[in-house]
């Protein structure tokens, strides 16, 4: 078993063969109260959880918003869109084979964004990042990120998995910042700084 941190660098996933990263959040009425607060929290928050994957620190392929197997192969999957943050447990996974990932992806940049207009991490609560070692068919937690409540960005580096040789490392991140809504390009940029 891995135990990720921040503080303490990028972790080898030496034997690690599926990894899978969950975001969960609460949806929230924020300052509204009685019916339009019940209705911002029926409606509920639209958060995505994105998987960019990285050529030489290029972004060459996106999990997420409407890609679910960018790939093609398996080897970088998404579970769907949850629009709403309404439910138990992770509301969006993205998970990885190592195996299937083609040679030329150096690594992936794990990245949770209010990227939908009119989306903001302020209309949810309990935002937490899950780290996942699927290996060998079971599923267990390795890492729990929690981003800042103070923050105003609307975007979370959560994680990148970095190519070792024939291995893996993954080095979590967790570093806000401002994405413009709906740009996909400035999404890949903000992924490609990291």
């Amino acid at each position: 078993m891995i135990t990720l941190t921040k503080e303490d660098g990028p972790a080898d996933l030496a034997g690690v063969t599926h990894m899978s990263i969950g975001v969960s959040w609460d949806p929230t009425a924020g300052s509204s109260g009685g019916v339009m607060g019940m209705l911002r929290r029926k409606k509920g928050t639209d958060l995505d959880l994105i998987a960019i994957a990285m050529h030489n620190g290029d972004p060459v392929r996106l999990a997420g918003l409407d890609s679910l197997d960018p790939m093609g192969n398996g080897s970088l999957v998404h579970s769907g869109d949850n629009q709403t943050g309404h439910g138990d447990g992770d509301d969006e996974t993205v998970t990885v084979e190592f195996a299937r990932v083609p040679p030329h992806v150096t690594s992936i940049v794990f990245v949770a964004a209010a990227y939908k207009k009119g989306s903001s991490f302020q209309q949810a609560r309990n935002i937490s990042f899950k780290v996942y070692d699927g290996t060998g068919g079971s599923s267990q937690q390795v890492a729990d990120i929690w981003p800042s409540l103070l923050s105003s960005d609307n975007g979370c580096a959560v994680a990148k998995a970095l190519r070792s040789g024939d291995s893996w490392k993954l080095e979590v991140i967790n570093e806000t910042g401002k994405i413009k809504q709906g740009d996909e390009q400035a999404l890949m940029r903000f992924a490609a700084a990291k």
